[in-house]
């Protein structure tokens, strides 16, 4: 279940995806592909209407109290139990370090291997847990490219990664 980063590369890396899910930096996978600059823009502007409109209301009304800890750790674990996680490559394939005359990214897989630039691996996610669960059967982990062209098609099967 462990996937390596090799090749072409200062370091090699060997991953776990298998604790991945308690890795802060992964993401919701129904949702990583619809998000736009644009709205991220706009959100935060939201977000600080909404904490300048919770501190009038605090001025005004007086304090609200929030919702317990346990409420929101059971809301936490239910996410965990239930979701669809996956994890941005790019912090890893940094750590690998890529020497200067590397140019193509080849991903194994059991069914073929398939090669993409380089430039293009850092924009890959990397989906290792499908409904809570870990994906054991055509994992460890699927493959979706940064722009989600293949979102329906991911590349399963997974077995290492090298950088020529």
């Amino acid at each position: 279940m462990v996937i390596v980063i090799k090749g072409n590369v200062k370091f090699t890396i060997t991953l776990d995806p298998s604790v991945w899910i308690f890795d802060d930096r992964k993401v919701d996978v129904h949702t990583y592909f619809t998000r736009h600059p644009q709205i991220e823009q706009r959100e935060d502007i939201d977000d600080i209407q909404n904490i300048s409109a919770y501190w009038d209301r605090e001025i005004q009304e007086g304090a609200v109290s929030p919702p317990t800890l346990q409420t929101e750790k059971q809301f936490e674990k239910e996410k965990i139990l239930s979701g669809t996680f996956g994890m941005p490559f790019a912090p890893f394939l940094r750590n690998a370090e890529p020497n200067d005359d590397a140019k193509r990214f080849i991903i194994v897989t059991e069914n073929g291997d398939t090669t993409i630039p380089l430039a293009e691996a850092y924009e890959l996610l990397l989906c290792f847990a499908k409904d809570g669960k870990p994906l054991k059967e055509d994992g460890p982990v699927h493959i979706y490219f940064g722009d989600g062209s293949n979102r329906d098609n991911p590349i399963t099967h997974v077995r290492a990664f090298i950088v020529e």
